[in-house]
């Protein structure tokens, strides 16, 4: 794989739980932004929709800034220009770690990116120039330290080696240190002589090995003084000292000492840095006089582990000694776990398997050691378990079955802790929410309903309303009722009462009779939105309760209606003696079929009572021969309800020790009455003579029809054509040429059930339909006449084969049932034989009937 230079691509797959593969690319730092690291759904093996409908995305909390992912090509680019000296300093192999997050199902995969190094810094010094004074006695071979020059670049692209112009007296020399390390000597390689140059510039050059090579030059002033033959020297080469990260500034790291055998200000010495590393400028400082190494600065274990420090010690004579110190920075727990969710989701359903991954969870410290190592936990008493599944990474789970209406929500909190001492943690709360399941019916408030509703109320009215609710959510939760099919009395419960399939109100369609039914049963569905819905029954009583709108009946005595009928009291008496007994009933029930009976006339209130609850009629005092032998009483009949209704009977005693004495009161009573029946007399024979009218006409009307009858029947059986006349009245009115369906009827009803009976009159016709309907109230009957003729093309006229047909047709009789079957014959042949059959006269009502 080629961009720009030469990049090496390394692959593997590594089957590390939910790691599916790692692949590794190698790209020269400084790439232009958008430039291609890799193919990645190539490398992987995955299919670019997958990576669309997976949410591919890269997680790393260090490398967000340079590598981005383009889902739509399934590639790596450069999001941001990479320095690798920025990014890594002199650590090699320079490397970006991340992982690719795929969703549905969860899947991540590993990538390393390494930053090859390019020659873009050229060498250079941390001073401009540098002076040195320099005894005329020096001896050939003096060395003397020069600061080293420093290349962030590495490897070839490093700092290579050192040049000095003009080197008519000084030559240079690399000298191999133990951390492959080069220290610069500039070597006397010819006597001084001050008397000759007092004074010398030299140019140092230092050159790396990059192509294009890259140059940093540094000034040498040399100042040749008199003779100072013993240079400084340090108690040891290499001082090693450690400190704590984050020691405040100012922390003495530690002392060095270099010692100069000359005397005067020939051995006086002087301290200084001579050479540092970038990661270590600014950091420390060096008291001039002691050697006293002091921090300056801030430092962090996480971003420097060690540091080098080379250290100078002059004196006045020019003659200088170095040493290496090394710094070790110990680590302290100053950092948190940091905790990030890899799965944006925060919903699951409730029907969710036991074991289904909820989210992955990455978890690391930056501290090294116990301080580095995690261990995370999340709070109790919830169905979710976390499980480690490799290095820094966790899965949660549900660890049992879901029930939203139990929790519809949970705060779940990740605890990180490390095992420094003391411990630090952080914590992270996911808010998961549980979606509904239709997975609970409705229920009812209570197991059965028990409404009451007084009869004859207005159809419509509001009964009862029955309420369930159902746990689950939104549409699931919606309740409709509906009214189950059953039957009360063979009559369909809908004719009885309707629920409203939103509120569950309970109305009468129909006003009900306490008297007809007292109680019925139904049930209820109630219905969920879910799918497929839920539902459960209730059984719903409706219990009738009775209104007083019934007044009292009186069965005994039977009230005749003129008739002289009495009871007998013998004048011998006693006191407290049953005359007798008014027997009432009230269909009503409860109080409002309670009786009272009551006195309200008498002839003789004081020798009569009445008994309230039994309704007996007894004597209040001994019968004397005064006490008239015709006794009338007027008891009245009251029920207990509110208002009260009431029945009045009228009870005869007659007051007498034999019967003539009553046959004589009774004569005195028809005299009495002889106005009245006088009065009887005319209105009867008022009735009689609008009867006789009433009856002649009807004659009259009964005579005419028989007459038209009678004309038809000669038309039928002559040998002319049939041509059968109809009065102007029966007129084809439609223009269709058939005759219209009309017929007569005469009814005749009883008057009075126990008197009256059903007369009919004489038929008009001998052709008679009789409609005989039975019925439990007064009997009817209902004579329907109609004349069917037959028309036949020939001249042979059809015959019917009875005159008369007779059929008896109950009135609930269904519509569309055969009542009778007529038949005629013709003598003719072929088409001539054909009958049709159709009404010939009939009254107007007849159509809608047959």
């Amino acid at each position: 794989l080629t961009m720009g230079g030469q990049v090496l691509l390394f692959f593997s797959v590594l089957s590390l739980s939910l790691v599916l593969g790692q692949v590794s690319y190698s790209i020269p730092e400084e790439m232009s932004k958008g430039s291609l690291v890799g193919n990645m759904a190539k490398d992987f093996g995955l299919d670019v929709r997958r990576l669309k409908l997976g949410k591919a995305r890269i997680f790393s909390p260090d490398t967000d800034d340079y590598i981005e992912l383009n889902n739509d090509r399934g590639v790596l680019l450069i999001k941001n220009r990479i320095d690798r000296e920025a990014l890594c300093g002199q650590t090699t192999p320079c490397a970006l770690h991340f992982q690719i997050i795929l969703e549905n199902p969860m899947e991540f995969y590993s990538v390393t990116v390494e930053i090859t190094d390019i020659n873009d810094n050229p060498p250079s010094f941390e001073k401009n120039d540098v002076k040195f004074k320099i005894s005329e006695s020096a001896v050939r071979g003096a060395k003397f330290i020069l600061d080293r020059a420093v290349d962030p670049d590495v490897g070839l692209n490093g700092l290579q080696t050192y040049k000095l112009e003009p080197s008519e007296n000084f030559v240079i020399k690399l000298h191999d240190q133990a951390d492959e390390t080069k220290n610069v000597e500039m070597i006397l390689d010819k006597p001084l002589d001050r008397e000759k140059h007092e004074h010398f510039s030299l140019i140092l050059t230092a050159l790396d090995g990059g192509e294009p090579q890259m140059t940093g030059t540094m000034q040498i002033l040399i100042t040749v003084l008199d003779a100072n033959d013993n240079a400084p020297v340090f108690t040891q080469p290499i001082y090693k000292a450690s400190i704590r990260e984050n020691s405040a500034v100012g922390t003495t790291v530690m002392r060095v000492t270099a010692t100069d055998a000359d005397h005067g200000s020939n051995g006086r010495i002087t301290y200084s840095i001579s050479s540092i590393l970038d990661s270590a400028r600014g950091l420390f400082e060096v008291n001039g006089e002691n050697g006293e190494i002091r921090l300056k600065g801030n430092i962090d274990y996480e971003k420097a582990r060690t540091f080098q420090i080379n250290i100078r010690a002059s004196d006045d004579g020019g003659l200088v000694d170095s040493c290496k110190v090394k710094i070790d920075v110990i680590d302290m727990n100053d950092n948190k776990p940091d905790i990030h969710i890899m799965s944006k989701s925060n919903v699951i359903t409730e029907d969710a398997k036991p074991g289904t991954t909820v989210t992955m969870i990455h978890a690391k410290d930056a501290d090294s050691g116990e301080n580095g190592k995690v261990q995370c936990t999340m709070n109790e008493n919830i169905p979710f378990v976390m499980k480690s599944t490799t290095s820094d990474f966790y899965s949660l789970m549900t660890e049992s079955d879901l029930d939203r209406e139990s929790a519809s929500e949970y705060n779940i909190t990740v605890i990180c802790s490390d095992e420094g001492v003391p411990s630090l943690s952080s914590s992270v709360t996911l808010t998961l929410q549980i979606s509904d399941v239709n997975d609970n019916a409705p229920v009812f408030e209570r197991s059965s309903y028990e409404a009451y509703i007084v009869e004859n109320n207005t159809p419509g009215l509001s009964i009862f309303t029955v309420k369930a609710t159902d746990a689950d959510w939104n549409q699931n939760a919606r309740v409709s009722y509906i009214l189950e099919d059953s039957s009360v009395n063979g009559v369909p419960v809908s004719s009885y009462v309707s629920v409203s399939a939103d509120s569950g109100v309970i109305h009468a369609v129909r006003s009900f009779d306490y008297e007809q039914i007292k109680d019925f049963h139904f049930r209820v569905k109630a219905q969920d939105g879910g799918s497929p819905p839920l539902s459960s029954n209730v059984t719903v009583k409706i219990v009738i309760q009775d209104q007083n709108d019934n007044p009292p009946q009186v069965l005994y005595p039977v009230q005749t209606g003129g008739s002289l009928v009495a009871e007998m009291v013998p004048r011998s008496a006693d006191v407290g003696y049953l005359v007798t007994k008014v027997v009432a009933v009230d269909v009503d029930s409860g109080q409002n079929a309670w009786l009272s009976y009551k006195l309200q006339k008498a002839t003789d209130r004081a020798l009569f009572e009445v008994g309230l609850q039994n309704g007996e009629i007894r004597t209040i005092r001994q019968v004397t021969d005064k006490d008239a032998v015709k006794q009338r009483l007027t008891v009245i009949v009251e029920d207990n309800g509110q208002p009260s209704r009431s029945a009045t009977v009228i009870v005869n005693v007659a007051v007498a020790d034999s019967f003539p004495e009553v046959l004589s009161e009774f004569t005195e009573l028809t005299h009495d009455k002889e106005y009245n029946d006088s009065l009887t007399f005319y209105l009867v024979l008022a009735l009689a003579v609008v009867s006789f009218l009433f009856i002649t006409c009807l004659v009259v009307i009964i005579s005419v029809k028989i007459y038209r009858w009678r004309q038809s029947r000669i038309l039928y059986h002559s040998n002319l054509p049939v041509i059968p006349y109809y009065p102007p009245r029966y007129s084809d009115t439609l223009g269709t040429g058939t005759l219209p369906h009309v017929y007569n009827y005469e009814v005749c009803r009883t008057t009075d059930s126990r008197k009256s009976d059903c007369k009919f009159g004489r038929a008009g016709s001998q052709n008679v339909l009789i409609m005989d309907p039975s019925s439990t109230g007064t009997m009817q009957r209902i004579q329907i006449k109609i004349n069917v003729i037959v028309l036949d093309a020939n001249d042979n006229a059809p015959v019917f084969s009875q005159s008369v047909y007779r059929v008896t047709v109950p009135e609930n009789a269904p519509k569309g049932a055969v009542i009778l079957r007529v038949s005629a014959s013709d003598n003719d042949k072929g088409t001539n034989e054909e009958i049709t059959f159709s009404f010939s006269q009939h009254t107007s009502s007849a159509s809608s009937l047959f």
